[in-house]
């Protein structure tokens, strides 16, 4: 009897399940033309982990972290016509009347984290003179903790997150597609927010948008709480299972400029899930029963991306395997006459035609 295969460990994965922190930076660049710009992002795989204990040996307990991602267009670029990602596609818009999930440009995504914006500045700066003019910023936000992690609406964010074994089960890539385990997908959007509109609601309108109590975090009762609450439309069930995501999302804002804002981003093994909350949102569930909380909030970005495991990242450093065809065989019919002999080898030349 053969004893069955052991189990293939799961590859370690990039910094996804992680708490929260009290500042982020998100960098979203576009990789410019040519083939040197395509050579410092692969190189940048390599290095980045390195970055990343430079500007974090600054303080080892402000928990500075990375995690890069990649767009549909530019994985196909940078690695070649080798295995992709199961899942990976450009971002899908969704559009009904005046609301609009857009998809806007963004080759790569770094998501930086840490106790204190400077770790994360100090690594943004790294990694972009490390990139240099390979590549060109496509937006960059940096977000804030906002009191006991609330967004700048006044309600607390991200409660229904999954914790300890529960998120690395909602986040990381198993069996369904072993060639990439201990990846995932990531969904991110930079919302506006109407705060003059938001704040002339009264309390118990925002409550029934948000299907949660804005002092004590409590979720509303059946009873009260409207199908169109957004709580109740990002709820999603398979097979009579909820179907968690992590959520890492922080307020960002100019006052002076009057813009008020929550950068979503959202991490799950599979990006169908974040993507059927968005359609429940913008169209409805049934349609036309819509998120009431996007009458005052507006998307202005949006990009998908695929994380790689962190041992993968390290080897997509190496150039996309590109097949040249073999030089076909011409078998000439009519015979040849014997060579006369020179005194040489006769081997011939033993290096190939120039490419």
């Amino acid at each position: 009897m053969t004893p069955d295969a052991p189990d293939r460990p799961t590859p370690a994965s990039q910094p996804i399940a992680t708490p929260l922190t009290r500042a982020a930076i998100f960098l979203v660049v576009t990789i410019n033309p040519g083939e040197a710009p395509s050579v410092a992002v692969r190189s940048l795989c390599t290095d980045l982990p390195a970055l990343v204990r430079t500007a974090g040996f600054r303080d080892l307990e402000g928990h500075l972290s990375c995690v890069m991602g990649f767009g549909s267009d530019a994985w196909d670029r940078l690695f070649g016509d080798g295995p992709r990602p199961a899942e990976l596609h450009p971002f899908r818009e969704f559009h009904a009347e005046n609301r609009h999930a857009i998809a806007t440009p963004g080759d790569i995504l770094f998501h930086i984290r840490a106790e204190r914006m400077d770790l994360c500045f100090e690594l943004g700066s790294l990694i972009m003179a490390s990139l240099g003019d390979a590549v060109a910023v496509a937006d960059e936000v940096q977000g804030f903790q906002y009191f006991d992690n609330r967004d700048l609406l006044g309600f607390v964010d991200g409660t229904e997150n999954p914790e300890g074994q529960d998120a690395v089960d909602a986040v990381l890539i198993g069996d369904e597609d072993p060639e990439f385990a201990g990846g995932s997908y990531v969904i991110i959007q930079k919302y506006l927010h109407d705060m003059a509109g938001w704040n002339a609601l009264a309390t118990e309108m925002q409550e029934r948008i948000i299907g949660r109590t804005k002092l004590a975090n409590a979720d509303l009762d059946a009873a009260v709480k409207p199908t169109s609450a957004h709580n109740a439309l990002t709820i999603i069930v398979e097979n009579g299972v909820e179907v968690k995501i992590v959520r890492c999302n922080m307020p960002f804002g100019q006052p002076g400029q009057g813009e008020f804002g929550t950068f979503f981003i959202g991490y799950s093994k599979s990006p169908h899930t974040i993507e059927q909350m968005l359609e429940n949102m913008f169209v409805g569930r049934p349609p036309g029963n819509y998120d009431r909380l996007l009458d005052f909030s507006r998307a202005v970005t949006g990009n998908l991306f695929f994380v790689p495991a962190a041992s993968l990242l390290d080897s997509l450093a190496a150039p996309p395997i590109e097949t040249t065809p073999e030089a076909p065989v011409v078998v000439d019919a009519a015979p040849t006459p014997s060579p006369v002999r020179d005194g040489s080898l006769a081997i011939g030349s033993l290096k190939g035609n120039p490419q």
